[in-house]
């Protein structure tokens, strides 16, 4: 028996599966608080990335979760009941926990617990491929980490000085955490090194005036299958959370002109602000972008759309990349019913619906982006003498809607050009430029 869990897809009930999942490696309990009531489905796609078996669950509804345990002192007994009868070797909270919770729920429990955030950057580190990718999830996790040491290392508090050394020596806990301390300076000139590089192609890319759209959106919501489908680039698509985390940027022609898309990493609820600032440089590329092309996954139910839009807006802002000009995508729409898909054009009749899957409304897409940059561009009317054939080059190059006219003068050409471009022409122009709209 399969049934969908969340987020529309596939969750295996199988009894055979369960009988594995029991005797997985890491076998998870799962545990939430907050005033609302808790949904884990998230949280058990995560796990299940990361390779764990999730083997129960316990909510608790209260204003806010308790300082010390995260869960009130009633259901902490609850949690170590239930958890020991399902064979359980971790618990997994659903939030950030700070090192005391984490700490005291460890002394309560008697279980290794780790958190959401810790799960997330475990994912990243799996999935890193690029140098640079690694050096970011690197950072993440040490910053992570650095205040977590007293409790990692408590068995390790003890002074390391002796004979032939000068002084008390310094406790293990103070080396580590001076150690992590300058492997963090190093990976952050690294990483600014790689930023500066990163720059360095960017500003090529903004001198040949190419227009650029990123995609952006909530993890696993098609964006890799949508950027594969719109510019035919080879990349790796698979069916589970944040496969894509270093930027990818393809070249595609639309409407006669060359453009650049880029896919970047995906986004999710609680993303750790730590991988929002070590992934800095690689969300750069969004926020230097044209048109953002907001995917979002069309088949789950408009509550949970909600949240996730909301979800991807927040983290765009955060970048600084809100002022963006934004197209909503709404992908996945072969896994909609009839009544979705009504209610997908009453509620957001501005977006364009597609399956990047099935190739259905991508040429709608293609002429959206279209109109978005030619909203940008200035109508040009240029006469070039034969003798100019490079810049007539360069201006087919350039140039989107090209018409053009041999005189006896020289070339006559009527187009759209950036408004940049249309300076540098500006000499060769027949009647002053004049702005579209």
């Amino acid at each position: 028996m399969q049934e969908r869990n969340r987020h529309g897809r596939k969750s295996s009930k199988h009894p055979q599966k369960a009988e594995q999942e029991g005797r997985a490696k890491q076998r998870a309990f799962c545990i939430a608080a907050g005033p609302d009531e808790a949904d884990l489905s998230e949280l058990n796609e995560l796990l299940e990335t990361a390779g764990v078996a999730v083997v129960g669950s316990a909510t608790q509804r209260r204003e806010k979760p308790h300082p010390n345990t995260y869960l009130g002192a009633g259901k902490l007994e609850e949690v170590a009941v239930e958890a020991k009868a399902a064979d359980a070797n971790v618990i997994v909270c659903d939030d950030e926990l700070s090192p005391r919770q984490e700490r005291n729920l460890e002394e309560a429990l008697s279980i290794p617990v780790v958190d959401r955030t810790a799960v997330i950057l475990d994912i990243f580190a799996g999935h890193a491929h690029s140098a640079d990718g690694k050096l970011q999830v690197e950072l993440a996790q040490l910053e992570y980490n650095l205040a977590r040491m007293r409790g990692l290392w408590t068995h390790l508090e003890r002074l390391g000085g002796g004979i032939g050394t000068r002084g008390p020596g310094e406790s293990q806990i103070e080396t580590d955490r001076r150690l992590a301390r300058d492997r963090i300076s190093a990976l952050r000139r690294r990483l600014k090194a790689v930023g500066d590089s990163r720059q360095t192609m960017r500003s090529e890319r903004e001198r040949s005036n190419l227009p650029m759209f990123a995609l952006a959106g909530y993890t696993n919501a098609g964006k890799s299958t949508l950027m594969a489908a719109l510019t035919g680039a080879d990349v790796e698509i698979r069916d589970r959370l944040f496969h894509t985390l270093d930027p990818t940027t393809r070249v595609m022609e639309l409407g006669g002109r060359t453009v650049l898309a880029t896919d970047t990493v995906g986004f999710i609820r609680k993303l750790p602000h730590q991988l929002v600032k070590a992934f800095g440089a690689t969300l750069e590329e969004t926020r230097r972008a044209d048109l953002i092309l907001h995917v979002v996954d069309a088949s789950v139910s408009e509550d949970l759309m909600a949240e996730m839009l909301s979800t991807v807006e927040s983290t765009l802002s955060e970048i600084g990349a809100s002022d963006q000009p934004r197209l909503l995508v709404c992908n996945k729409i072969d896994l909609a019913d009839s009544e979705r898909l009504k209610q997908l054009h009453r509620l957001h009749p501005d977006a364009v619906c597609i399956s990047a899957r099935e190739g259905t409304g991508l040429d709608e897409l293609r002429e959206r982006i279209e109109t978005v940059f030619l909203e940008e561009l200035t109508s040009v009317e240029l006469l070039l003498p034969f003798s100019a054939g490079a810049e007539l080059a360069e201006l087919h190059n350039l140039a989107t809607r090209i018409e053009r006219e041999d005189t006896p003068e020289g070339v006559k050409i009527s187009a759209m050009l950036a408004q940049d471009d249309a300076d540098r022409f500006a000499r060769f122009a027949v009647v002053p430029s004049a702005g579209i709209g």
